[in-house]
């Protein structure tokens, strides 16, 4: 979950003049940029950069939000997210009704040496789904909820990118389990499966992903048949459905093999009911091979890659490399070739 080691500089969608709240592509651009400037936090604070918030403080200036607290990791002292509150002008487009009163950003891995081995070690954790057993997960889920409590009602927005896209799943879902469903938006999220998307043959892809939701099926089923953690299949059902009525938004490029199983993930549970194995596919998507295996050995586990329902917007611009695509830059650009879709679970 590594992030483009060339974004910390000043730059960002300055065509958004003003911010048209009511679109969806102002609206992307503007969570992107607040992901950035979590970014340049950090990175301001690594290169000791004492003036106000450095570099840092265009990326949420210019759209007219204030800094209300740095989120910081208790093992490396590193900031991992932001809360940032909107202060529009006094005579502020009537579109800014429809802009968040809050916005709380995480960024994702950064490969420098103040935070490579702390960042690493909780990308191992998400990829073993043990993310939720983190300090900086913590840290994370008491400062969302915090804002939720203080200002009940209020527009908050969750937004991450990679590790921080990981983040933002797990503290979204964590609020939908206490009836408080957050917009989010959540850029090249890690897809913790083996990358089937990346199989440029149609017919031996949709085969591995049959096989993969027969085994999945099977294996619940025989957990379940054999009363192992009975009681606790119900519960995930129960999780699962509840789960149905948050709708992420999901911006995935599938030249970044690190979230592009996402587009099959999704696009797999119609094709398996469009052949008449809905039922397979419906315990298949609540569980994955991993979780299964890691229940079995008794050890507590939240795959945060089973969506229920989200948006799906795909970037099929070019991607010149692996960087760009899975860098965060992408998701501001003017002008992209973007298809969405609309995916909810019943």
């Amino acid at each position: 979950m590594a992030v483009d080691r060339d974004i910390f500089g000043i730059a960002g969608p300055t065509y958004l003049i003003p911010v048209n709240w009511n679109c969806e592509h102002n609206r992307r651009s503007v969570a992107a940029c607040l992901v950035q400037a979590v970014y340049v936090l950090e990175r301001d604070r690594q290169l000791n950069r004492q003036s106000v918030e450095a570099l840092a403080s265009p990326w949420w200036e210019f759209f007219h939000f204030e800094l209300i607290r740095k989120l910081v990791d208790d093992a490396d002292l590193s900031i991992f997210g932001a809360i940032f509150e909107f202060n529009p002008p006094s005579s502020k487009e009537s579109s800014a009704d429809n802009a968040p009163r809050f916005v709380i950003a995480f960024r994702g891995t950064i490969t420098e040496k103040e935070t490579i081995s702390r960042d690493v070690a909780l990308d191992l954790h998400l990829v073993q789904n043990g993310l939720h057993r983190t300090s900086r997960f913590t840290i994370a889920m008491q400062a969302v909820q915090n804002v939720a409590s203080v200002f009940p009602g209020s527009m908050i927005w969750l937004t991450g990118h990679s590790l921080g896209a990981g983040m933002a799943i797990l503290t979204g879902r964590n609020m939908v389990k206490k009836g408080v469903l957050l917009e989010s938006y959540l850029f090249n999220p890690p897809f913790v499966a083996a990358p089937i998307e990346r199989i440029s043959d149609e017919r031996v892809k949709h085969g591995f992903r049959i096989a993969r939701s027969v085994i999945t099926a099977g294996l619940a089923i025989a957990m379940k048949g054999k009363g192992e953690g009975s009681n606790e299949r119900s519960v995930a059902e129960d999780s699962f459905n509840m789960l149905s009525a948050w709708t992420p938004y999901l911006f995935v490029n599938p030249g970044d093999h690190i979230c592009s199983e996402y587009i099959g993930y999704f696009q797999h549970r119609k094709n398996m009911e469009d052949l008449g194995a809905g039922f397979i596919e419906k315990l298949a998507t609540q569980n994955s091979i991993g979780d299964l295996f890691y229940k079995a050995l008794g050890w507590e586990s939240e795959p945060l890659h089973l969506l229920p329902s989200a948006d799906l917007i795909v970037n099929i611009s070019p991607s010149p490399d692996f960087k760009y695509a899975h860098g965060i830059s992408q998701w501001w650009q003017p002008e992209m070739n973007l298809q969405c879709n609309k995916y909810r679970y019943s």
